[in-house]
């Protein structure tokens, strides 16, 4: 009996041994769930800024000349470093031309310049101007408008002259766009000139050029007539014009040469004090 009572405690002892191998072995299958976390290497090369990095999303729609600016302000800077156009310019045309974003070129085609088909061979939209339901681009962006309108003045000829003038001096950029025929208005230089001062939308040159605006004709001719050139003028035909000899107009101005540019601010009649 004794024996019996031996042998079943000794199996007892042995399948317990035997359950706790088991229970602590480790399945090969289990998967391992920890973590390794890579830290992200980081980027200290200065970038250059493109025009498709800039974020012009518009989600809600422009209430705003301010927010107009706000949107698009970095835009018209990244134009004027590449093409050299003023942003305070670019600026000005656009609110003054899209209607500060609200006009339903811009709204529907993000088209804020008014730019017209011409040879583009994208997207177009068919909205009233000179003539009924004429063509218009149409853009996927409206940064893409604003990168548009810097190619149609660097590309044609007849706004080449503007190119010859200061980046900085807004006024003769405003004059210059008329004289070059960019639009009928007789007063569109004084509109882009009042929105410019208004919303001191030359600070955005100023940043870009690091110079500030410097005034380089009204200073000094206050009381006296000027003129401003247009395509064709040469000393002699304003000389002719106004009655004056070259050598006068040149000593009034101060030129050293017959070289002129358009949108160039002559005086052509000294003020009372100048005598």
């Amino acid at each position: 009996m004794n024996k019996i009572m031996l042998i079943v405690l000794a199996l007892l002892v042995f399948s317990c041994g035997s359950k706790k191998a088991i229970t602590k072995k480790k399945d090969p299958r289990k998967t391992n769930t920890e973590r390794v976390v890579i830290p992200k290497e980081t980027k200290t090369d200065p970038e250059v800024i493109t025009i498709e990095e800039i974020n012009t999303n518009i989600t809600k729609p422009i209430t705003s000349v301010e927010e107009y600016i706000a949107t698009f302000g970095p835009v018209a800077q990244e134009e004027m470093r590449l093409y050299g156009i003023p942003a305070s310019i670019k600026l000005a045309q656009g609110i003054l031309e899209s209607n500060s974003g609200k006009g339903r070129l811009s709204v529907e085609a993000n088209n804020h310049f008014g730019i017209k088909c011409h040879d583009w061979t994208g997207d177009r939209i068919y909205h009233d101007d000179d003539a009924l339901q004429e063509c218009f681009r149409k853009y996927v962006d409206a940064k893409y408008s604003f990168r548009d309108h810097s190619l149609f003045l660097t590309t044609r000829s007849r706004y080449s002259n503007l190119f010859t003038l200061k980046k900085n001096d807004y006024k003769a950029w405003a004059k210059g766009l008329k004289a070059a025929g960019y639009a009928t208005d007789k007063k569109y230089p004084d509109k882009l000139i009042s929105l410019i001062e208004r919303y001191n939308l030359h600070k955005f040159d100023e940043v870009v050029t690091g110079t500030k605006y410097e005034e380089t004709v009204v200073s000094n001719r206050a009381g006296g007539a000027t003129y401003t050139v247009v395509k064709g003028d040469t000393l002699y035909s304003i000389s002719r014009k106004y009655n004056i000899t070259v050598k006068e107009l040149q000593d009034m101005n101060g030129l050293r040469d017959n070289a002129l540019s358009i949108g160039q601010e002559l005086l052509i009649k000294p003020s009372s004090t100048n005598f």
